[in-house]
């Protein structure tokens, strides 16, 4: 017998809408599956949920229910907020006195934990922040100084404490990860970029901030070295790997409390939901994204989330929806950039507007439109972003090949190969052999044919890296 205070979970039942249980419980656990989650969903489960007996789910339940309902609070699924369940309310009715610090909650903890320390304990926070040679530098014994990405962190103090110096080499990890990877692309990094990520998240795990200001830097820290790593996994071609990461880093936006991270978390969601096809769930993430930044103060940021949203709106074949979305883009944009605008966006400015948009236009099937957009984002000079260079006049030969101007396109396609020798993107080069293809039928042509003859699929990747 349930107990009188328990009340039904009315929200959740609706959201099972016609299904049994039974069948709601396996989608539960495909959604856990498709996210690197693994929960013994049943009917009882469901059962127990919509009685009220479970006021709120665990870390792993609510990763996969905000998984299965994007841009939905815990709220919007009718549980009860978390600290009324457990944690300092539930303690101090009971009269506990508090930890110390938010990460003492043993659920926090698992979150923040949990997928990133299966190569690793909590004793790898001690040792270094460390990215650790490259794959093929260390298979071939060659030297060559010492690796950029590295980022010692002193070992923890004692008592298991950590300050500012932890939570600032987490940081310097984010920026050298996005930097090199601006540069170089995806490819290279991500195997190293799996090291601090653990080690971020043993160090939350593991250690107690001597201040608050630096549990809220390590926090943030390890939430936005979650999403670089995640979004190396999705440029280099491993979309699951890229969700789970960027489903961590949500879970920690959540947890901290911090909308910047949590709009930040939704916008790669988006990306990788449009990139994978999934266009339902790459506009209701904008979406979620937009809600969470509305308080930021960051036109800019709104204005990218606007243009996430348009490419979804533009996979599922709604024009009305996506030019009010590419409006709203447009306009935030020209309010200009301010000094909110997240560190991490420093890649946003026109020629990546430009290159959404061109996006956009593709998927509608404008492709001479879209070419007149990649044709302007392709103008950037600036070689920090090569690998953003490359990405552009991709678009733009693939853009180029289905408007009819084969010639064109080849000549596209061979500035890409150029920047091919210093930017590693299996994103990029996957662009390029669906513009091969589409140029085949052309290969007479002079430069259609030197294009074939000097594009080679790249060799298989070797191992899980």
């Amino acid at each position: 017998m349930t107990s009188s205070r328990t009340v039904p979970n009315l929200a959740f039942r609706r959201l099972r809408g016609q299904r049994s249980p039974a069948e709601f419980a396996a989608a539960v656990r495909r959604a856990a599956r498709e996210i690197g989650e693994h929960v013994a969903c049943d009917a009882r489960y469901v059962g127990r949920v919509e009685s009220g007996e479970i006021r709120c789910p665990n870390y792993a339940y609510e990763r996969v229910f905000l998984h299965m309902f994007p841009g939905r609070s815990l709220a919007d699924l009718g549980f009860m907020a978390r600290e009324s369940v457990r944690g300092r309310a539930a303690r101090a009715a009971a009269g506990a006195p508090a930890p110390p610090t938010p990460f003492r909650n043993d659920e926090e903890s698992d979150v923040l934990r949990r997928a990133f320390m299966t190569g690793g304990t909590a004793t790898v926070a001690a040792a270094s922040l460390g990215l650790g040679p490259s794959p093929a530098r260390a298979s071939s014994g060659r030297g060559g100084g010492a690796d950029p990405l590295a980022a010692v962190v002193p070992a923890p103090r004692a008592g298991g404490r950590y300050g500012e110096t932890e939570a600032a080499a987490v940081e310097e990890a984010v920026r050298r990860i996005r930097v090199l990877d601006d540069r170089h692309g995806a490819d290279g990094l991500y195997a190293r970029a799996a090291a601090p990520l653990r080690s971020a998240y043993a160090l939350l795990d593991s250690g107690r901030a001597a201040r608050q200001s630096a549990a809220d830097r390590l926090h943030a820290g390890a939430g936005e070295l979650a999403l670089s790593v995640g979004w190396l996994a999705h440029d280099s071609g491993r979309p699951e790997d890229a969700r789970s990461h960027y489903a961590e880093a949500l879970a920690t936006a959540r947890v901290g409390g911090d909308p910047g991270l949590e709009a930040h978390a939704f916008s790669n969601t988006s990306f990788l939901a449009r990139d994978e096809g999934r266009f339902r769930e790459a506009v209701r993430a904008a979406q979620a994204g937009q809600r969470a930044a509305r308080h930021l103060a960051s036109a800019r940021l709104l204005s990218l989330l606007a243009l996430r949203e348009a490419g979804g709106w533009a996979g599922l074949a709604d024009r009305a929806a996506c030019e009010e979305a590419l409006g709203r883009a447009h306009t935030l944009f020209g309010r200009g950039a301010s000094d909110a605008d997240p560190e991490w966006m420093t890649f946003f400015g026109e020629p990546e507007l430009e290159f959404l948009e061109a996006q956009c236009w593709s998927l509608l099937g404008e492709p001479a439109r879209a070419a007149r957009h990649a044709r302007r984002a392709a103008a950037l000079d600036d070689p920090h972003f090569a690998r953003n260079l490359a990405l552009y006049r991709a678009q733009l030969a693939a853009d180029l090949a289905l408007s009819g101007a084969p010639q064109e396109a080849a000549e596209a396609g061979g500035q890409v190969l150029d920047l091919l020798g210093d930017v590693r993107s299996t994103r990029i080069e996957a662009m390029l052999a669906r513009t091969a293809r589409l140029l085949r039928p052309h290969r007479s042509l002079p430069g259609v044919a030197a294009f074939l003859a000097r594009r080679r699929p790249s060799p298989p990747r070797r191992g899980g890296a």
